[in-house]
C-alpha cells in the first residue's frame, strides 16, 4: 500500500513538471528542426552572401532554442511517469524449482550420485 502511495506521488510530482514545461518543450522541437532545416540549407548553399545569411538565422534558432534547454526536465518527468506506469502493477515473481531443473543442473546431478555412492 505504501508503495502505490510513493509511486503515486512521484507520478503527480512527474506530471504536474511535465505538465508546467510542455510548452518550452514543443518550443524547443521546434526551433531545433528549424535550425536544422537552415542548416541543411546553409550546406546547400553556394555564394558567399547566401550562407552569410542562412549562418544568421541558423545562430537566431540556435539561440532560441538553447533559451529553452530547461524544458529538458519535461522530458525527464515523461520518463519518470514511464518508469511508474511500468512499477505500478510489478509484482515479485517467485520461481518454481521443477525437478526437470535439476536434471540439468550439473552440481545437483554430482549431489545426487554422490549420495548414492556414501549409500552403498
Amino acid at each position: 500500500m505504501m508503495k502505490k502511495f510513493g509511486l503515486l506521488l512521484v507520478g503527480g510530482i512527474a506530471a504536474i513538471v511535465f505538465l508546467a514545461n510542455i510548452g518550452p518543450l514543443l518550443a524547443l522541437a521546434i526551433t531545433l528542426g528549424i535550425a536544422y532545416l537552415v542548416v541543411k540549407e546553409f550546406l546547400k548553399a553556394k555564394t558567399t552572401g547566401s550562407k552569410i545569411v542562412w549562418g544568421i538565422i541558423g545562430l537566431i534558432f540556435l539561440s532560441a532554442s538553447i533559451s529553452n534547454i530547461p524544458s529538458v526536465m519535461a522530458l525527464l518527468a515523461a520518463y519518470v511517469m514511464y518508469l511508474v506506469y511500468k512499477n505500478w502493477n510489478n509484482k515479485k515473481q517467485v520461481t518454481v524449482n521443477n525437478n526437470n531443473d535439476n536434471d540439468n543442473d550439473p552440481f545437483m546431478n554430482f549431489e545426487r550420485e554422490w549420495e548414492n555412492l556414501n549409500r552403498n
